[in-house]
């Protein structure tokens, strides 16, 4: 079992996202389903995800493309993702996921697109924003890039199980039914 302990943060005093040279913002509004799922793609390499499944994400409520921020390169390639989903009644709104192109980590691409995803968060009536993130060893990275932006911790308690089914004569033999 692992946990993804969830992290918030209020949208107040929020510092302005800075880009590298020739770097921009997006949305999957302007770069269209194909490109979002490429950068997906290119974000969790080796991946299968497909624009089928891209079209059952954004197909899901409260999906909005304005809200899937990305940053492109200057060579075009979408180097940087991530999807905010935002509760217009809890006035929360969270980053999954949030990945980055393998070619173009460890430039605080990730950071400037928080920041900027804040921003936008924000601007589109949330007051906190919201993420979770494995909290395993090899996941120290991310949880780090999470608390540089001002995210704490608030809850250790979304565990992942494997359930295993199990026939009711293994659960008699146990002692586990009266």
């Amino acid at each position: 079992m692992s946990t993804a302990p969830s992290r918030r943060r209020p949208l107040a005093n929020l510092s302005e996202p800075t880009l590298p040279a020739g770097f921009r913002f997006r949305t999957a509004a302007e770069v269209g389903p194909a490109a979002a799922t490429r950068a997906h793609v290119d974000a969790w390499h080796p991946s299968t995800f497909t624009e089928i499944g891209m079209a059952g994400v954004q197909a899901a409520w409260p999906y909005r493309d304005d809200l899937h921020v990305l940053i492109e390169a200057p060579d075009g390639t979408l180097a940087a993702t991530a999807i905010i989903w935002s509760d217009p009644v809890s006035l929360t709104a969270e980053f999954e996921p949030v990945g980055t192109h393998r070619s173009y980590r460890r430039r605080s691409l990730a950071t400037a697109l928080l920041w900027h995803g804040m921003h936008v968060a924000r601007d589109a009536g949330a007051q906190t924003m919201l993420v979770a993130c494995v909290s395993a060893p090899v996941h120290a990275a991310a949880r780090e890039l999470y608390y540089g932006v001002g995210f704490e911790t608030f809850a250790r308690d979304v565990p992942y199980v494997k359930l295993v089914k199990q026939s009711i004569s293994e659960w008699s033999i146990r002692g586990n039914l009266s």
